[in-house]
């Protein structure tokens, strides 16, 4: 299975653009590693979620973000928010991943890129001189309304799931 539709960028020219805060959320729909197997847009209407995308699994940085996420769980579930990781991998070695660290949340596989691209995270890199195509690591707050509440680009993994957690608060919590 892969994402569909295009909205809010997802032309396939990795130019990074993807949706802005306030747009509705690009639709997608993606193999999962827990509950129905499957997450969605659709299956998320109505509640709030951090969808995270991140490079590969099992790396050094790519373990730390998931694992902080796993820890901050229990205050985004105060708060009602759900939390779903995206990256290029394909599912087995997501399903190792997250068996490793004992994620609880779902991490999705999106090996043909196609949320990615809608979310404007698959992206030109380079390293060591060399260009290539690739998942920016990427965080977006997805409102209970489908749309974009924050975004954040680009990311660097300390201190950023608790940063989450803090706009999360701040945008959610009643009162």
């Amino acid at each position: 299975m892969t994402a569909t539709g295009e909205a809010g960028g997802g032309s396939g020219s990795g130019s990074g653009a993807g949706p802005a805060e306030g747009e509705p959320a690009p639709p997608f729909v993606l193999p999962a590693t827990s509950g129905s197997r499957e997450v969605s847009l659709t299956a998320m209407k109505g509640r709030p979620f951090v969808l995270y995308f991140y490079p590969k699994a099992d790396t050094s940085g790519c373990t730390k973000e998931a694992c902080n996420f796993q820890e901050a769980l229990p205050a985004l579930g105060r708060l009602g928010l759900a939390v779903i990781g995206v990256s290029p991998d394909k599912l087995p070695a997501i399903e190792k991943f997250a068996a490793k660290y004992g994620l609880e949340f779902p991490l999705a596989s999106d090996p043909q890129h196609k949320a990615a691209e809608a979310y404007g995270v698959w992206v030109e890199k380079s390293m060591y001189g060399r260009r290539y195509m690739g998942m920016e690591r990427a965080t977006f707050l997805i409102d209970a309304g489908g749309r974009i509440a924050r975004t954040w680009r680009k990311v660097k993994v300390p201190g950023h799931a608790a940063a989450v957690a803090a706009a999360a608060k701040e945008l959610l919590a009643p009162g």
